[in-house]
């Protein structure tokens, strides 16, 4: 089965671009919401992130408490790291294991950082969408609620936009222009 990895920095449109994928018949896995979900259930990944951040990252019914352990890590990139290093391997595993179950000509990971954790050999394939700083920038604020300030932080741990369509198979424009649904096909039909 070939495995495509979708990515692409925040707010560049990953999520609309899966959903695309998906309406079109290809499996998509969410990394992102594979992790939060095994932050907040896998005893063993929790304990890790208590002996490195602390108790207090969760609230009374052991759920973690997403914005505060977000100013830690966004703000730290050392804890970002150790973070990946905690919760990544589980993803993985997560994802070799969904895949196992899928029927389809090739299945998606949709991951922000496939290129920054170092993963990028595990795909057969990878797909940056990109979309100009400005305009992400006013996406994830609007999506969040959240500042300028706080964006940019969070932009500060993610890599370079061009590095990754270098680095790509494939790039979808999503710039409010250019119409994303035939670049996906024209990506879709190539891999199949």
């Amino acid at each position: 089965m070939i495995k495509v990895a979708v990515t692409g920095g925040i707010g560049s449109g990953k999520s609309i671009v899966c959903e695309v994928f998906e309406k079109i018949g290809i499996p998509v896995f969410n990394a992102d919401k594979s992790a939060r979900e095994i932050m907040d259930s896998d005893f063993e990944i929790k304990d890790k992130l208590i002996s490195n951040f602390g108790q207090d990252i969760f609230d009374k019914d052991g759920k973690l408490l997403r914005g505060k352990f977000a100013k830690i890590i966004f703000n730290n990139k050392s804890a970002l790291l150790k973070v990946n290093t905690i919760v990544h391997p589980t993803v993985r595993e997560a994802f070799e294991d969904w895949t196992q179950k899928q029927i389809a000509p090739y299945v998606i990971e949709e991951t922000a950082i496939v290129f920054e954790s170092g993963q990028a050999h595990l795909f057969d394939k990878i797909i940056t969408v990109s979309a100009p700083l400005e305009l992400r920038i006013e996406r994830v604020m609007k999506r969040d609620e959240v500042t300028r300030d706080n964006v940019l932080d969070r932009l500060k741990n993610q890599g370079n936009d061009e590095s990754k369509k270098e680095k790509s198979d494939f790039v979808i424009i999503n710039d409010d222009r250019e119409m994303i649904i035939p670049q996906i096909m024209n990506i879709h039909s190539k891999l199949q």
